[in-house]
């Protein structure tokens, strides 16, 4: 079995990076002239779809009104676990900035593509913290939605435990008085686990997007309640969705 899982695994890193030499040259049209950045992170949900497409895993995406019939832009959080993560959420069909690990500006090629159009920060650099929350707020500003992982990374020691989320995006969301949109990606740590063996599942993958979380302007909301919301509607999902881990999440919290 491990076998056919590391055959699919190699197809799938090469359709990843095939997909994105293919688009490649448009990327870089789109960094390269002025006003166009918009246009290059489109071409990230259309990179994901044909990512997901060849490998035939169906992507289900719930709920999408919560996102698309509310005006924009928004801070989205989300749990953490895969390397899938940011391919999944780049199906959703709206503008988005993701804030991702510095090491990810580094790759040859991708890197290029990632510090255009996207915010890479080093999160043991205060300087780097800093700067990405100032640029995430002008990505705001510009109109575009920002993704961050509140987790920090792949932190979490027990999917679909979560890990402990941070302020960041939620200090900024506050600074910003714009609402926060939590989703769960349920089994992309089933599909793509973090285990250091690379081997993909074959399976469906889910995206569940839910209701904004709005800053009360009469009784000010904090940015620790904020987040506890966000982190417990994402928790409940993920173990509704998981439900063989309900009895670890019971254990871990005795």
């Amino acid at each position: 079995m491990n076998v056919w899982k590391r055959i699919y695994s190699l197809y799938g890193t090469v359709i990843f990076f095939s997909v994105f030499l293919l688009l490649l040259p448009f990327f870089f049209l789109t960094i390269e002239i002025p006003g166009f950045k918009r246009y290059g992170r489109k071409l990230n949900r259309l990179w994901s779809t044909l990512f997901f497409g060849f490998l035939l895993i169906r992507v289900k995406i719930e709920n999408l009104d919560n996102l698309l019939s509310h005006k924009g832009p928004f801070v989205i959080v989300s749990n953490h676990f895969s390397y899938l993560d940011i391919p999944a959420l780049g199906l959703i069909p709206t503008e988005m900035v993701f804030v991702g690990k510095a090491s990810l500006g580094n790759v040859p090629l991708f890197g290029y593509m990632f510090r255009n159009l996207h915010i890479a920060v080093n999160r043991n650099s205060l300087k780097s913290r800093g700067e990405s929350m100032l640029r995430a707020k002008e990505m705001l500003d510009e109109g575009a939605s920002v993704v961050i992982f509140p987790e920090g990374g792949i932190n979490s020691p027990a999917p679909p435990l979560l890990g402990k989320f941070k302020d960041g995006a939620f200090k900024i969301a506050e600074d910003k008085q714009i609402p926060v949109i939590p989703i769960t990606l349920s089994f992309n740590h089933l599909i793509l686990p973090d285990d250091g063996r690379f081997l993909l599942r074959h399976m469906t993958a889910k995206v569940v997007i839910h209701p904004p979380v709005h800053w009360n302007t009469k009784n000010t909301k904090s940015v620790s309640e904020v987040k506890e919301q966000c982190r417990q509607v994402i928790q409940r999902q993920l173990l509704s969705d998981n439900p063989a881990a309900t009895a670890l999440s019971t254990s871990s919290t005795n």
